[in-house]
């Protein structure tokens, strides 16, 4: 025995010390992380405020980092043309659950530091569902954005497309004979990832997951686009595109409801949810513009206030680009409108101004030469809804391309 003893404690240092170690380089990357943090909270402690001038009421770019116009350069989501729902929680009271949802858990609209407009808190398991939605047709597109400020400690967070039997019944989602399901799972950089559910004519399908370079950041939300042409289904996070799925759902699925549900609950993470937007109708940029001589698009979009055009917009102006490339003797004049909101001097000049910041973006990206674009902006003063309510707001703020 005496002779194993020294035997066993040479065994057992490098035992220790490899502990030791490990303890070390934990600590060390735990710091890491932690200064990592702060200095991001100090840039956005170090932002300056939004302006707040006289124009339209344009919602603000989501905070963060979402990639500037060439991380954009294959995204390819085009908005559908008509407007038919927004929702930024505006109207509801900051501590309250939103007037028109429904849920058989609970959360409550918030504001964020550092962030923009009001934002739904989602941190307990169950459904949520914008009521005024229940008609989703064969050609839409759905966009919102979503942040979780703890990647890596929040569960699965499911949005759904679904053919409610019932419509006061959104906890019925799962069992649904159609829908179409994509997940969120937020985790440290290079670990979040996405799957998709699909049930069609009472069938069950899913998928492995799919990576995605999102949802790793806690202070930068991100944009969430889905597009359904019949069968066909994309999801898009930030200039991603995680899923294109040719046969996603039946083409004549009757789908009424929109349907998020959180897996578990959380008390040390949740998501926010907001700027949600519903539009309809397939884009149909090449006949409208050479044929009816007219388009009009709601994808190019801007910061608010200004003419810098958003990252985001990127499909759509490479959707025009394309249509004036196929026939170099085309011209258009390219007209900026914007909502009722603020002066309507400053309102004018806005939108002269996005107008001319669109014709430089198609001449720098897509080598348009310039002298085949003119441009003009009208302002608040050719409207083509109310603009009492966000969606005729929405439809009201649109760029149009009128061939000379």
């Amino acid at each position: 025995m005496k002779k194993l003893l020294p035997l066993l404690l040479l065994v057992a240092t490098p035992l220790v010390a490899g502990a030791q170690i490990g303890n070390v380089l934990e600590n060390a990357k735990k710091k890491a992380e932690e200064k990592a943090r702060k200095e991001l909270e100090k840039k956005e402690a170090d932002k300056p405020p939004a302006e707040e001038g006289a124009g339209e009421s344009e919602p603000a770019a989501p905070a963060g980092k979402t990639g500037g116009v060439k991380a954009y350069s294959k995204f390819d989501f085009v908005p559908g043309e008509r407007v038919l729902v927004v929702e930024d929680f505006m109207q509801d009271a900051v501590g309250d659950f939103p007037d028109k949802w429904n849920t058989n858990a609970s959360a409550e609209v918030v504001t964020l530091e550092g962030i923009e407009g009001h934002w739904l808190m989602l941190n307990r398991q169950g459904v949520f569902m914008p009521e005024f939605i229940d008609s989703l047709p064969a050609d839409f597109t759905l966009e919102f954005d979503l942040l979780c400020d703890n990647p890596g400690q929040a569960y699965a967070l499911y949005t759904s497309i679904v053919a409610l039997t019932d419509h006061d019944k959104p906890a019925l989602w799962q069992p649904a004979a159609e829908r179409f399901t994509f997940t969120v799972v937020p985790g440290r950089p290079g670990s979040s990832h996405s799957a998709t559910e699909r049930r069609k004519n009472g069938e069950a399908e899913s998928s492995p997951n799919a990576s995605t370079k999102q949802f790793s950041d806690p202070a930068a939300p991100v944009h969430v686009a889905v597009w359904r042409q019949k069968e066909r289904v994309r999801v898009y996070f930030n200039e991603e595109k995680v899923w294109d799925l040719p046969k996603a759902i039946v083409a004549d699925g009757k789908f009424n409801a929109l349907v998020w549900w959180l897996q578990g609950p959380s008390d040390v993470a949740n998501y926010y949810l907001s700027n949600l937007r519903l539009a309809i109708g397939a884009p149909d940029t090449r006949n409208k513009l050479l044929t009816e001589g007219r388009w009009v698009t709601h994808g190019i979009l801007f910061d608010v206030n200004s003419a810098n055009i958003k990252p985001a917009s990127y499909g759509t102006m490479k959707e025009v680009a394309n249509v004036l490339k196929e026939d170099a003797a085309v011209r258009v004049t390219i007209i900026g409108h914007t909502d009722a909101d603020g002066d309507e001097a400053a309102n004018l000049d806005l939108s002269r101004r996005r107008a001319a910041a669109v014709k430089e973006f198609l001449v720098r990206e897509f080598a348009i030469d310039g002298g085949r674009l003119e441009t003009d902006g009208l302002g608040e003063s050719k409207p083509t809804a109310p603009n009492t309510t966000p969606e005729g707001k929405a439809n009201n703020r649109r760029v149009e391309f009128v061939k000379i």
